[in-house]
């Protein structure tokens, strides 16, 4: 069976080799066809970038796709995707398309799409973009017209500000931003509502995005927030979709975390809707626990923001998120976006007075293993030996632990990953079972 070419946030792979020119143009030109008759009108595309030296010749090509066949372009820039997201709806076009590779290393990049309500497609859209692809070309049409986005970053920052609980006077506030699309704006953001802000990280050069920083290496901020005597710190990945945050002792709080802390305050103050909060299957035991305690109902979905969009959609749920620092707050944006994560979380302590780590605790954070397997064929994480070892340490671990096996969306690879009520206990039945996997496998 042929692989998609879509995986779980777009299309990446490295850059020149894997996602070539030639591909950026077939896309371009692939989603006029498909996007272009889900709206009335002319195809309009904004499309942005993260700063990556390859970005500029993929941009070249997607645009001169998506024009040949007689979409317009509204070119953005270097701007964070959910800005990209976030301009969709503001000037009312048929798609947004960002070429970044989110939080991956410098060589690779990607080429993500966004409907008219900047949400990013489903499976099945992207499946006919794909095979539009190697299909006829469009009808012959006048070529599409090309115009800057005028304003674009005041009417983002202003968008982001409105959704600030309180102003974050007095807040010292370490900022790293990946050396990605938000160098510029993070700072001026937290700025604006009142932080004292120390940006590290913020000096993108083509080459250096998510290298050794950003949302990956959340202690990086976390030590800077103690040599710099800050409150808190936030760490933003490389097209800032997703935020991780540090507390004043070096602590890491990552997705999950925020999203228990959030959900009671919006439960509290009668703003969660359905009284229910969407999380994935890699949300972490303790988040459940803290949830059900509180007697907020949790709906996981598969992995990938969009999926926790389509089940919010789905339940009328207005937050949800990932551990990973993907928050959907739905009555502001409907995709990830680590800058409003970051107001809405930053504001809440303000509100509140409480530090980040107090808002933090709201869960207890059960210790986990992850242990990827390389495997020859990826079915291998439904193999009967590896349902009876899952089995076996489900029963061992009872209601203090969690076993999660899955294949890999895009590599060769069966993901293994425990929970239990101590690092130790996680360890040993995670490599228990992936020892199983190896086995299976060959």
């Amino acid at each position: 069976m042929t692989e998609r070419l879509f995986g779980t946030d777009g299309v990446r792979g490295l850059a020149g080799t894997e996602l070539t020119a030639d591909m950026a143009h077939r896309l371009g030109r692939a989603a006029v066809i498909v996007l272009g008759r889900r709206h009335a009108g002319r195809p309009a595309f904004v499309v942005g970038r993260d700063p990556r030296a390859s970005g500029e010749w993929l941009e070249d090509a997607l645009v001169q796709g998506i024009r040949g066949a007689g979409g317009d372009i509204h070119v953005a820039g270097v701007e964070p995707t959910p800005a990209v997201a976030f301009l969709v709806t503001d000037l009312g076009t048929s798609s947004g398309v960002v070429i970044s590779a989110s939080h991956n290393p410098p060589e690779y990049n990607g080429i993500k799409f966004f409907d008219a309500t900047g949400a990013k497609l489903s499976d099945e859209v992207e499946e006919e973009i794909e095979a539009a692809m190697t299909g006829p070309p469009p009808p012959s049409a006048r070529p599409g017209d090309t115009r800057a986005v005028g304003e674009r970053r005041e009417r983002y920052l202003t968008h982001l500000a409105q959704a600030a609980d309180a102003r974050l006077d007095g807040l010292r506030v370490v900022v790293d931003c990946a050396n990605g699309s938000a160098s510029s704006i993070a700072p001026v953001l937290l700025r604006r509502l009142g932080a004292e802000v120390h940006a590290i990280n913020a000096e993108p050069d083509g080459k250096n995005i998510n290298d050794g920083c950003g949302a990956l290496y959340p202690e990086v901020v976390a030590e800077a927030v103690v040599g710099l005597g800050a409150h808190c710190g936030v760490s933003l990945d490389g097209d800032a979709d997703r935020a991780l945050f540090a507390d004043a002792d070096a602590a890491i709080v990552d997705g999950d975390q925020v999203l228990a802390a959030c959900a009671l305050a919006m439960r509290e103050r009668g703003e969660l809707a359905q009284n229910t909060v969407v999380t994935t299957i890699m949300a972490n035991l303790g988040f459940h626990h803290a949830m059900r305690e509180a007697g907020i109902d949790v709906v996981a979905s598969r992995v990938g923001d969009r999926y926790v969009l389509e089940e919010m959609l789905r339940t009328g749920a207005v937050l949800g998120g990932e551990q990973s620092g993907h928050v959907i707050f739905r009555e502001r944006a409907n995709t990830g976006d680590g800058l409003l994560t970051a107001i809405r979380f930053l504001s809440l302590s303000a509100l509140t007075g409480r530090p980040i780590g107090d808002l933090a605790a709201v869960m207890h954070r059960y210790p986990q293993r992850m242990i990827n397997v390389e495997v020859v064929d990826r079915s291998t994480a439904t193999h009967a030996d590896v349902l009876a070892a899952v089995a076996s340490a489900e029963g061992a671990l009872g209601l203090d632990g969690r076993v999660l096996v899955r294949a890999s969306g895009t590599e060769p690879l069966v993901r293994v990953m425990v929970e239990a009520s101590s690092e130790d206990l996680a360890s040993e039945h995670a490599e228990r079972i992936a020892e199983v996997v190896r086995s299976a496998s060959s």
